[in-house]
């Protein structure tokens, strides 16, 4: 009933999710659209505002009430707990809002509100930290040292070892197929938004892919995937994201990097480091798979220490004895 009411208050909600499946959006991308559009029409249904009478202040109102404290938890016992959505979850529903107004307009369908009025709120800008070279290595070779089973070491060592080689996102990576891969060590990757693009593996990692992919006996096409029992997941069973971050996670503990570290810092990384060694911001962003430069420029910040070399290593007056030198262009006493 919940859902017919929702529909209801939405116009041509379902031909617009529909249209998002037509266009090859990914089912997790669509279930994402209709939750957060599910919510806000909740939101008009509680208050008893019709759609049709969306104006900025009801807009405005819903702000407040996306950033309000969120009551959670209170199952079994446990307290419930207020949590506030953050500035980044707020505009991501406030963006499939935009879509979709943006879609009733451009379908002859009536829009109280054009998309542009409905504004985003402003986010705070994080500098990202990412872990030193060597923590990441560290990371990177724990699970040699850390896993007891050898088939799972082999396995989650070549899958970190990928991930820093090449700066593939962890959804790149667990829905690898080995025909993706070439001799060479090129990648044949279809990203976010359906972006084609190769990345590449250094050799260090091609020989730890090799190593892991060498105790396979099974002919299934996923590079990645689950154990059962000691055996090999079944054809269509693959490693999942999950596990991954918390193995991740795991190491890092285990490890003792102070860092928070993740899956997606090892991509950070990866274009951090690439950057330090001076590799051009433009060839970056095509590895990342990026379409604006201004995507990778959030990535590619130079860490702390390579702000501290390039200082000394670059700046007119490195020392005291350059304060008895002449400059050059100025008359000498």
């Amino acid at each position: 009933m919940r859902r017919e009411r929702d529909d209801q208050m939405l116009e041509r909600l379902d031909d617009f999710l529909r249209e998002l499946e037509a266009n090859d959006y990914s089912p997790e991308t669509v279930y994402n659209y209709r939750r957060d559009l599910d919510e806000f029409a909740r939101y008009l249904d509680a208050r008893g505002i019709p759609f049709a009478q969306l104006d900025r202040k009801v807009i405005t109102g819903y702000k407040a009430y996306l950033a309000s404290p969120r009551r959670e938890g209170g199952e079994r016992g446990r307290p419930a707990t207020a949590r506030r959505l953050s500035g980044r979850s707020i505009n991501r529903m406030l963006s499939s809002l935009r879509s979709y107004l943006r879609y009733l307009i451009e379908n002859e369908g009536q829009a109280p509100l054009p998309p542009d009025a409905v504004k985003l709120v402003k986010t705070e800008k994080r500098e990202a930290q990412v872990a030193e070279l060597t923590d990441l290595v560290r990371l990177i070779e724990a699970p040699t040292l850390l896993e007891h089973d050898p088939k799972v070491a082999l396995r989650n060592r070549a899958a970190l070892e990928v991930l820093f080689a090449t700066g593939m996102r962890i959804s790149e990576l667990v829905a690898l197929n080995r025909h993706q891969i070439d001799d060479r060590g090129r990648i044949y990757i279809l990203g976010k938004g359906k972006k084609r693009r190769f990345v590449y593996l250094t050799p260090r990692a091609q020989h730890h892919l090799c190593n892991y992919l060498a105790t396979r006996s099974d002919d299934l096409p996923a590079v990645f995937i689950p154990y059962r029992g000691g055996r090999h997941g079944e054809k269509g069973e693959r490693l999942s994201a999950n596990y991954l971050q918390s193995k991740i996670k795991e190491y890092r503990e285990a490890l003792g990097i102070p860092v928070p570290t993740t899956a997606h810092s090892l991509r950070h990384g990866f274009a951090t480091y690439l950057a330090e060694e001076g590799a051009n911001p433009a060839a970056i962003q095509v590895l990342l798979g990026h379409e604006s430069l201004n995507t990778t420029n959030r990535y590619v910040h130079a860490s702390d220490q390579f702000a501290e070399y390039t200082h000394r290593r670059y700046h007119p007056l490195p020392s005291l004895a350059d304060e008895a030198a002449p400059r050059t262009g100025q008359p000498s006493a």
